[in-house]
């Protein structure tokens, strides 16, 4: 008995190959990307933007900018932690210690009666900022929940060999 649980192939873990799967590899482009379309629209047009608005809405924008801009630095340093996971860089244990100077709760938006009064282009990168937060929170969970401690042999074991040792007698 103790031979063969020996030879039995050890158990993956899932949290271990998430990081390798394409759902991630596609998560990490398209929060990258998000990134910089987000930062070219805040440093280009985005200040022209600004710039017509009403000096309430300015408000409005700055606080949302500055929001939206913590955000995707936050989830961009999860999805570059975890890209290192999967490069080898580092363990995914180490990256559970690492992750907790990240925020993946940051602050949400402004009440929506607000944010219909922001140009459409930044209400599109707030929103998909808030998606993109979601499915990263959604694959945080997975990859560092807890591991469930794996079974020693077939929990049956002991009582089968007490009947066995029954009519062995």
């Amino acid at each position: 008995m103790t031979d063969r649980l020996q030879s039995e192939p050890a158990l993956v873990q899932l949290s271990e190959r998430l990081t390798n799967s394409a759902a991630f590899g596609a998560l990490f482009r398209e929060g990258m990307d998000l990134v910089e379309e987000t930062a070219a629209y805040l440093d280009g047009i985005g200040r022209t933007e600004a710039k017509a608005l009403d000096r309430s809405v300015s408000l409005t924008y700055a606080t949302e900018s500055m929001r939206l801009t913590t955000r995707l630095m936050q989830l961009a340093s999860w999805l570059l932690l975890h890209r290192a996971v999967k490069e080898g860089e580092m363990t995914l244990s180490q990256a559970n210690r690492e992750k907790t100077k990240v925020k993946l709760s940051a602050a949400d938006p402004s009440p929506e009666d607000m944010l219909i009064k922001l140009p459409e282009q930044l209400q599109v990168l707030i929103a998909r900022s808030m998606t993109l937060q979601t499915k990263v929170r959604r694959l945080d969970t997975n990859i560092h929940a807890a591991a469930e401690p794996a079974p020693i042999g077939n929990p049956l074991m002991p009582q089968l060999n007490r009947l066995r040792a029954a009519f062995e007698r």
